[in-house]
């Protein structure tokens, strides 16, 4: 395993390039190396999301897609407010659909799913947050086992081109 991310490791400096000495096969063969590694990685993520969200796929790209749109907006309202009472910018499930290339109708039912299990909270305005028990759970896991693992699997993919 690699070490763990730290800001200070996104300054280092980037990989070397591939020597010039390594023949069209040996770099071909790399790249489908390099190409199965990446997939086994998303194949692992996806099916961890799958059962994580009582099999439904659609689920975590739409949690996903609001999480992203609250937190884009995350800034203080005036520029002076401390960080610790920014807001999230809300977004209702036409922006998601929108977003998503969903159906709307799509989107509604999955968003009710969503409020169901508690990962998104729904104002009686129509708009859209993730919630905070979403946030806890989920940040919890990227920045454990899914952040560890991209990043080894990036090192991986490194070391297999630079041989």
């Amino acid at each position: 395993m690699s070490a763990e991310y730290s800001p200070e490791s996104r300054h280092q400096k980037p990989a070397e390039p591939v020597p010039e000495t390594q023949s069209a096969a040996e770099r071909q063969r790399a790249i489908r190396e390099v190409a199965l590694l990446l997939a086994r990685y998303e194949i692992r993520h996806i099916r961890r999301w799958f059962e994580e969200f009582d099999r439904d796929i659609l689920l975590p790209i739409l949690l996903g897609e609001i999480a992203l749109h609250n937190i884009g907006g995350l800034g203080p309202e005036n520029g002076t407010e401390p960080e610790e009472k920014c807001v999230l910018k809300p977004c209702n499930a036409y922006s998601i659909a929108a977003a998503t290339g969903l159906p709307r109708e799509t989107v509604r039912r999955k968003i009710v799913r969503l409020v169901e299990l508690g990962w998104v909270l729904r104002r009686s305005n129509g708009h859209l947050y993730v919630s905070s028990d979403a946030l806890k759970h989920f940040g919890g896991l990227l920045s454990s086992r899914e952040l560890t693992e991209l990043i080894d699997t990036a090192d991986r993919a490194r070391r297999t081109l630079q041989a």
